[in-house]
């Protein structure tokens, strides 16, 4: 703009000029073959001081039309994506806002425009998991996986959405579909928690229990997963493995099995009483009592008393006599008591399971369970006191 107004100052300063030149013109000769041009100066100077004028114009005016232009380009050819960005956004509040039908159909609808197809699909998947429509989610599960194939490097947190989905289907299908995705970025169970955490949940789901067994090595270094967690894992992925044993092999194996394990393994509650309840319930009695005898030995904790009680012993006279060796000095003691009756009910000593169980419900405040209540139900219909089993009965509904 100044430049304009400079402009317009030296062609008025020109022509205010011009009458001192008029009695000096002077001449501008211009020749081109048989073409010549001949100028006073003022004239020239007029001449040349409209081109500049009218070319400083026309470049104003030119460069104005393609501002415009270009703005009117841009709206026109990135509306669609405006439009599909501003439905994803929409999808996002539906979704935190438990809108998952709605959210589901805006990520659906905004994948293509919006240029944001893994992330717009995986949502959706996730949305229509949500309502539980497991058609509705293979098919975004299918989407993902041919965009995520264009990738030249896979999304490890996208993975592990996928394979959440799909384990949470429950089907025998989306059971293979996860196992598929898992064994393609195995390399990273190692590396990631999360990722290690679903191959051991899918092995104990796929009944891989000695799989499951060997990840637990792994599972015990990481801080992040808590040990009840653990624990659990432990408890199902061991009982599993030795049950696998016993009915493929033989006692033997189990035994070497048993003995192969670490010092530190085999003292984990979880692991003994995985090993326990196998020997159990194949009437493996010897070895049982030989592991349990050393531990009522050392005073154990209730917890410890309460698993022991879930047992099926059926032989558990040894048992009996320690419990009962303890009770003499603590004949109040409820875990005791309570210990005592399981072991004399799965032994079938029902006079000693009813007394035991009596004197336990005799105590101050509810230092019994349902558990206890119903043992004793049990044990009162074997000695056919059906009208006290069936008072007892109330009780276990009441609790």
């Amino acid at each position: 703009m100044i430049r304009f107004i400079a402009i317009i100052i030296l062609f008025f300063t020109v022509l205010a000029l011009s009458p001192l030149l008029i009695d000096e013109k002077g001449y501008i000769l211009i020749a081109m073959d048989e073409t010549i041009i001949e100028l006073t100066i003022l004239s020239a100077t007029i001449m040349f001081s409209l081109f500049v004028i009218s070319a400083f114009i026309l470049f104003k005016v030119l460069r104005g039309g393609f501002k415009i232009s270009f703005k009117t380009w841009d709206m026109l050819a990135f509306a669609s994506r405006r439009r599909g960005i501003a439905n994803f956004n929409k999808g996002l509040a539906a979704y935190m806002l438990e809108d998952y039908q709605g959210a589901e159909q805006l990520f659906a609808k905004s994948a293509e425009p919006a240029k944001r197809q893994q992330s717009a699909y995986l949502l959706a998947a996730a949305a229509s998991a949500k309502q539980k429509l497991d058609t509705n989610t293979n098919h975004y599960l299918t989407l993902l996986e041919q965009e995520s194939a264009k990738s030249k490097t896979a999304d490890l947190a996208s993975v592990i959405v996928k394979v959440k989905l799909l384990m949470n289907q429950k089907s025998d299908d989306a059971y293979k579909r996860a196992r598929l995705l898992i064994d393609e970025n195995h390399k990273q169970i190692g590396h990631d928690a999360r990722f290690l955490v679903l191959e051991v949940d899918l092995c104990l789901i796929e009944k891989r229990f000695e799989s499951a067994v060997d990840y637990l090595s792994i599972v015990r270094k990481e801080k992040s997963i808590n040990d009840e967690t653990v624990q659990a894992w432990e408890a199902k992925a061991y009982y599993g493995a030795f049950n696998h044993i016993i009915r493929k092999q033989d006692q033997a194996s189990l035994q070497d099995y048993w003995n192969s394990l670490g010092r530190k393994v085999k003292q984990r509650e979880a692991i003994l009483f995985a090993y326990c309840q196998v020997l159990a319930e194949q009437n493996i009695t010897e070895p049982l009592i030989k592991l349990i005898t050393p531990m009522l030995k050392k005073q154990p904790n209730d917890r410890f008393l309460k698993q022991l009680r879930s047992l099926p012993i059926k032989r558990s006279e040894p048992l009996i006599a320690l419990v009962q060796k303890n009770l003499h000095d603590n004949r109040q003691s409820p875990q005791w008591l309570s210990c005592l009756g399981h072991l004399a009910l799965m032994s079938e000593q029902w006079s000693m399971a009813e007394k035991a169980f009596g004197s336990l419900i005799k105590l101050e405040g509810q230092q019994y369970d349902k558990q206890d209540l119903q043992a004793f139900a049990k044990a009162l219909t074997e000695e056919g006191q059906h009208q006290a089993a069936n008072e007892v009965w109330v009780k276990v509904h009441a609790l």
